[in-house]
């Protein structure tokens, strides 16, 4: 059946979730949408699933507050009751926290989203005046090339990670700090933590890293 409604929804990912894969979330959520009894559209062809699209990949072994996917329904449903009926058949560490239904012919999210930001809390202790020199060191820089490959096999590509860069900050929190960084996220350009962590001369193995919102360009910019 066609679709009549998309659905946006925001959820978390906590907790032993963090271990999850990308591939293995958008499984868990499509299983979850089935046990849910919605009125669930699905892809065509031989191996059909439910239409589903999460905005952005979450790295391996982070957490987030701000996961966004949309779902596609043959039926209306209210946001609140989808929300009900859903948030009962998620599994442990993933909490659907909001709902809103959009406009079936608005352009996807990947091509809405433009920018990530975290918090990274330190393991260890760390000393605050280095940090924080090192953090305005960063944004004064001109340019920031390091390598990147996706695989081991790949022969490593040079990124200028300067320009991915968007906001950095050092901000008190108990005894400690976090740090803060907003980076570019689109279907061509993607600022990664563990790259920004690592030009502040920061194992990213000695943090934890919570994505805690997503950022979107309007319609007329995708």
């Amino acid at each position: 059946m066609a679709a009549v409604q998309r659905m946006r929804m925001t959820f978390t990912k906590e907790g032993t979730a963090r271990y999850i894969s990308h591939l293995d979330l958008a499984r868990a959520v499509e299983r979850a949408l089935n046990r849910a009894g919605l009125p669930i559209a699905y892809t065509q062809g031989f191996n059909r699933r439910p239409r589903l699209s999460l905005a952005a990949a979450l790295p391996l072994g982070y957490t987030s507050q701000a996961e966004i996917a949309d779902v596609w329904l043959t039926e209306p449903v209210d946001p609140p009751r989808f929300l009900a009926r859903l948030g009962l058949s998620m599994p442990p560490g993933i909490t659907v926290t909001a709902a809103e239904e959009v406009e079936l012919s608005a352009p996807s999210i990947q091509k809405l989203l433009a920018d990530s930001s975290y918090e990274v809390e330190f393991l260890e202790p760390i000393d605050e005046d280095e940090l924080r020199e090192n953090v305005a060191a960063v944004l004064a820089a001109e340019s920031l090339v390091r390598e990147r490959s996706r695989r081991k096999s790949d022969k490593p590509q040079l990124v200028d990670l300067r320009p991915l860069v968007m906001e950095l900050e050092v901000v008190p929190r108990g005894r400690g700090v976090l740090l803060l960084m907003r980076l570019v996220q689109t279907a061509s350009q993607t600022g990664r933590p563990d790259d920004v962590l690592m030009a502040l001369g920061i194992d990213p193995l000695d943090t934890r890293v919570r994505r805690i919102a997503l950022g979107f360009g309007d319609a007329e910019s995708a």
